[in-house]
């Protein structure tokens, strides 16, 4: 199989953010974006998109060059969903999962890709009441774009841990900062990116995967950081839905600003130090699981284990002068507040724990977030 890899302009953004939908009164989903995306207009290619479950929806910015203007066009469209949410008593959530919604009571939509997607992964399938944040960057030669996703790949810890921000699943904290992550990762196609380094390979993996009926177009090679060849881009999914948009500028800030400086080692005939395939694979695992407290493996030596936090202030200073470049230096350096005042899953846990344990008084918490400038006052 050859798959065409568009041109695409040179670290453009585009973003995806998906949102729950929630009962204004009672705070649990509620499958509402039927009428909402009619009384909208909304088809297949609109900013406004259905998702699988008929509780969410799907904010789509353009391409941009600045973070600031792709965030700026999520935010209008988000405004232009509540023209008609408000007078329908329903809310939007932006989280990973839903603190204590049933999971399995949520309705796919139908439609022969949904209902093949529903048969073929059964269980699994039904636990997916899941929001993430995905993040295009363009890239303009193919040649980069596996480069491209390997090196974002092995930052996986530091995009999860910003944006963890489901702890909470079917009213119990499961002791994760990404339940979404442990979730998403069960079906197929899903998960770490195989190490490729040749487009010839991909296509091979691409031709193979078809063969055998595990794809029908290489679109349902659904990686964690993956080549998007319609578009032109590799597009970061290892993110949860996050409520504010300065959390949105930040991981899309943190995505550019990595997938430039790779491009430009790249170029240069410089390659970012790399990680095993098994250590990435626990990197996530540490992240999920711990999130901005995890101690993650770097490959630096001797210290090979790093607090993430310090790792992560490592690199953003790193990256400044880049994001600098692309002008989203002050929304990548939002992740130094997010370091110390704290990820959507930590003030959710503060919530609860401010609130005896009640799990409405989280999901009050990420409706009133959803949509504002920032979490901090």
């Amino acid at each position: 199989m050859q798959v065409d890899f568009a041109h695409s302009p040179r670290s453009s953004v585009g973003l995806e953010w998906e949102l729950a939908l929630v009962d204004a009164d009672t705070l649990e989903l509620t499958p509402a974006a039927a009428p909402i995306l009619a009384a909208l207009g909304a088809g297949e290619d609109t900013p406004i998109r259905k998702e699988y479950l008929q509780d969410m929806v799907e904010i789509v910015s353009g391409a941009h060059a600045r973070v600031g203007d792709a965030v700026a066009d999520l935010a209008e469209n988000l405004a232009r969903i509540r023209t008609v949410t408000d007078d329908l008593g329903i809310a939007l959530m932006g989280s990973g999962c839903h603190p204590f919604s049933r999971a399995a009571l949520q309705e796919p939509f139908r439609g022969p890709r949904y209902d093949v997607v529903k048969e073929r992964t059964q269980w699994w399938g039904r636990q997916m009441a899941i929001c993430g944040t995905h993040i295009h960057v363009g890239v303009d030669h193919r040649d980069k774009a596996l480069p491209i996703t390997n090196g974002l790949a092995r930052f996986y810890p530091l995009f999860l841990a910003l944006s963890a921000s489901s702890p909470f699943w079917e009213g119990h904290d499961s002791g994760y900062a990404s339940q979404r992550t442990m979730l998403f990762q069960q079906l197929p196609t899903n998960g770490l990116p195989y190490r490729m380094t040749q487009w010839s390979e991909f296509e091979a993996y691409a031709t193979e995967l078809q063969e055998v009926g595990m794809i029908s177009v290489p679109g349902e090679i659904r990686w964690d950081v993956r080549p998007s060849p319609r578009f032109g881009t590799v597009e970061n999914r290892t993110g949860d839905s996050v409520p504010t948009l300065a959390e949105l500028g930040c991981l899309a800030a943190l995505t550019q600003s990595l997938a430039e400086f790779i491009a430009r080692d790249y170029e240069g005939d410089r390659v970012v130090e790399d990680l095993p395939p098994w250590l990435v694979k626990e990197n996530k695992w540490r992240a999920a699981r711990y999130g901005l407290d995890a101690e993650v493996i770097t490959p630096d030596r001797p210290q090979r284990l790093r607090s993430l936090r310090d790792y992560l202030s490592e690199w953003l200073d790193r990256l400044a002068p880049v994001a600098r470049d692309l002008g989203c230096e002050q929304e990548l350096l939002f992740a130094h507040t997010l370091a110390t005042r704290g990820a959507s899953y930590e003030r959710q846990r503060a919530a609860a724990d401010a609130h005896g344990g009640d799990l409405r008084a989280v999901a009050a918490l990420l409706v009133a977030e959803t949509g504002a400038v920032t979490p901090f006052a």
